[in-house]
């Protein structure tokens, strides 16, 4: 470091370029906290049975309009470090639970308005860290012991999910299909179920296929097109007459010669059709291609036979009917799966006409599809985006087998919890676990504001109802305080929400400088 030219010190050093900032102390309290607001803000509104939509406009031109919490939040583009964090925190929630984005981006944004007001009060951000890990201790008890088993309440559980949507019409109707499609499959996994759109009626008239859909067009007209009760088998290998590998040239000389080399292509015909109607095969489909002739000759012994079908889809197909895939078709008869009926459809839309087959398994099906009613548009988007949600978490209450009530009765039994036991604590980790129960409090005060009910009547009212004893009371779908009833939330979601949007704010709380290579 050298010397001043007068001598009178040493010079400044200056360790990054000229246009780096560095913000430190409150300021840095100032940008993370108000940040964080702004966040919680943009999604408030849309909190509850009775939150509004939001209209998403892109530059290029694409429009969509929704209150699902993790398509707002991916539809948002962010700049600022702390708005950044609180969109990992919405996909965090979104891949662990499916459902509850909204309720952990409001809670993380309290939590940091809350953190700002003692901060700039003087207390150290380490103490107030640890006060939240404390009383986050406390939610987790609260939580374990207001958990209830599942008990026949999966459509409850879908309800939950389905309220507030633009679905509001055929509410119970979507919730028997989604709680009906996740006892059908197996092992709960939300990955066998699959949603398509109807192209017609309105999300009433959906409907659950317990098998799969296909939009494929037959390669020929006169091949079955209605069966019931019948054996599949799925290939991974091509239905074609084997070619010589080695160009070559054949020299017939007689019409005999012809007619033999004819009738020798017409017996492996034959033969292929043969194995298909020895193994009992009445349907088949294939990874691969399948001869034109062939196919005829399949029609002929009335067999369904669709190939060109992309690999993932004959996966599916075997997966759904309890098949498995065959290398050969000499392995036909020891791969076959059932089916209860094969439907082909011809509809006429806007782009023309489209065909459909629909496979149907029964009971016994790998998959089932939602066939969800709507027109092709923003609405029947929004429609499956909200049976999604809804199925993880039907699927998450199956799986865990525990449920909790919402309606803001568990944030409210755990804010009164955390009080009693702040009572106790001496230290100053005291006024940080009173930040996190007024911050959890938010949660039944949202749901009431955005019904139009005043917060701080709503909230005294909650409280004296849970003092009294009356520990189920939440915020009804009128945002009135009461008791609440059939509204089951999956209890990792509320888990997987408080406890992510505790760790996301005390994250940011530990941050001492922000420094910007943009100079903003």
């Amino acid at each position: 470091m050298a010397q001043s030219p007068d001598g009178a010190g040493t010079a400044p050093v200056r360790i990054t370029n000229s246009s780096t900032s560095v913000t430190s102390g409150i300021g840095v309290t100032q940008k993370l906290v108000g940040a964080a607001i702004a966040f919680g803000n943009v999604l408030r509104g849309t909190f509850g049975p009775n939150g509004l939509d939001k209209m998403l406009y892109k530059t290029n031109g694409e429009a969509a309009v929704t209150n699902d919490g993790a398509k707002i939040v991916a539809e948002l583009m962010v700049k600022h470090p702390a708005a950044k964090a609180f969109v990992s925190l919405a996909e965090s929630q979104e891949n662990a639970c499916g459902d509850g984005v909204t309720g952990c981006i409001i809670l993380a944004s309290e939590l940091m308005s809350e953190a700002g007001r003692l901060l700039e009060r003087g207390l150290h951000p380490l103490i107030l860290v640890k006060g939240y890990e404390m009383a986050l201790s406390q939610v987790i008890d609260t939580i374990n012991s207001r958990s209830q088993p599942t008990q026949g309440n999966l459509k409850q559980v879908a309800r939950t999910a389905l309220v507030g949507r633009s679905t509001e019409g055929a509410l119970e109707h979507l919730s028997e299909l989604v709680s009906r499609a996740v006892e059908t499959i197996p092992d709960s996994d939300y990955e066998r179920v699959r949603m398509e759109k109807a192209g017609e009626g309105t999300p009433a008239t959906s409907r659950l296929i317990s098998g799969l859909i296909l939009e494929k067009r037959l390669a020929l007209e006169r091949m079955p097109r209605n069966l019931s009760n019948c054996k599949v088998a799925v290939l991974s290998c091509p239905l074609e007459l084997e070619k010589s590998v080695v160009s070559a040239e054949i020299e017939i000389s007689t019409p005999e010669q012809y007619e033999a080399f004819i009738e020798a292509e017409q017996t492996q015909i034959e033969s292929i059709t043969e194995v298909a109607r020895s193994a009992g095969a009445k349907a088949i489909f294939s990874a691969e291609g399948i001869d034109q002739r062939v196919l005829h000759s399949l029609a002929d012994a009335g067999i369904f036979a669709l190939g060109g079908i992309e690999r993932p889809m004959a996966e599916d197909i075997a997966k759904a009917c309890g098949a498995q895939l065959c290398d050969h078709i000499d392995d036909m008869a020891k791969s076959l799966g059932e089916i209860e009926s094969l439907l082909h459809q011809r509809l006429e839309g806007a782009e023309g006409v489209k065909e459909r087959i629909i496979i149907e398994v029964g009971d016994r099906a790998g998959i089932v599809t939602i066939l969800v009613g709507g027109t092709d548009g923003v609405a029947a988007e929004e429609t499956i985006r909200g049976l999604y949600d809804s199925l993880r978490s039907t699927c998450l209450a199956k799986e865990d087998d525990s449920i909790i009530l919402g309606g803001g009765s568990l944030h409210m039994a755990a804010s009164l919890k955390i009080r009693e036991v702040a009572e106790k604590c001496a230290g100053r980790e005291r006024l940080s676990m009173e930040a996190f129960s007024r911050a959890l409090e938010a949660i039944p005060a949202s749901l009431a504001t955005n019904t139009g009910q005043d917060r701080i009547d709503t909230l005294l009212e909650l409280r004296s109802l849970h003092r009294s004893g009356q520990t189920d009371s939440g915020i009804t779908q009128s945002g009135k305080p009461g008791v609440i009833q059939g509204v089951w939330l999956p209890t990792y979601t509320l888990e997987h929400s408080i406890s992510a949007a505790c760790e996301s704010a005390c994250s940011l709380l530990r941050v001492d400088q922000v420094i910007s290579a943009r100079g903003d």
